[in-house]
């Protein structure tokens, strides 16, 4: 049986790691390097790394930083922002990176999923979904790390990434980031049954309770969190324990 995978994200912008609500990220919540040594004592599962200054400011991905990062992570790590192209791709795979995450370019390029998967194997491409909800409840996809609005459906654009090639989806509810009230678990059970490949939750994670609740009632291959793990004691480890005491399969 496949495990449950507890994912811990962490921002990037400019030197250091921030966090707030909604995807509008300001509060400093220390160094990356600092962060992935204290996961690698907790034996975290994975980490996603994601640099949400880039694709805002037109930059490529900080393969340098990247790089030093990488040799200092002792589990496997997902790194987005700024993707654009094939050699964007590669490169990242090449400093360290175990997966690359595409979000804008994947609406703006859809190919460029395809490629990648063809290249490097679907198991390197996790396509990253945003998703609000407006006033009636709909959902929407966007990009620009949540700012621009796209028009599409997230189960519409789940089984177009999952038909290109994606191996996993990194799926986000933009109005729940950071509020720790619980993931959208409408939006991940449509989203993960709409698909044949892993879906991550995230979003809006406070308690073990929450992932519990995700993963119960979806399909969620996974669950990831910042805030819980930024500023309560919660731990990874703790949520490992938590869940396998109520079932869920989970590498202790």
């Amino acid at each position: 049986m496949l495990k449950t995978r507890i994912i811990p994200t962490l921002l990037m912008k400019g030197m250091g790691l921030v966090k707030g609500k909604g995807f509008d990220s300001w509060r400093r919540v220390g160094a990356a390097l600092q962060s992935i040594r204290v996961y690698n004592m907790r034996e975290v599962d994975e980490l996603v790394l994601l640099d949400i200054a880039a694709t805002p400011g037109g930059a490529k991905p900080s393969f340098r930083e990247i790089d030093e990062l990488a040799d200092n992570c002792f589990m496997p790590m997902t790194v987005g922002g700024g993707v654009t192209s094939l050699d964007d791709v590669r490169d990242l795979l090449a400093v360290g990176a175990d997966k690359v995450a595409i979000n804008s370019a994947a609406i703006d390029t859809p190919e460029l999923i395809r490629d990648s998967a063809r290249e490097f194997g679907a198991q390197c491409v996790v396509v990253s979904i945003d998703v609000r909800r407006d006033s009636s409840d709909k959902a929407q996809v966007f990009t620009g790390c949540g700012t621009q609005a796209t028009g599409r459906d997230p189960v519409e654009w789940a089984k177009t990434v999952a038909a290109l090639g994606a191996g996993e989806i990194l799926l986000a509810s933009v109005e729940r980031d950071g509020t720790m009230t619980g993931y959208d678990v409408g939006l991940v059970r449509d989203v993960a049954a709409a698909v044949d490949i892993p879906v991550i939750a995230s979003g809006g994670c406070g308690t073990y309770q929450h992932m519990a609740d995700i993963l119960g009632g979806t399909r969620a291959s996974a669950v990831a969190a910042a805030a819980m793990f930024h500023f309560t004691e919660q731990t990874p480890r703790e949520a490992k324990a938590y869940l396998a005491e109520r079932g869920f399969p989970v590498r202790r």
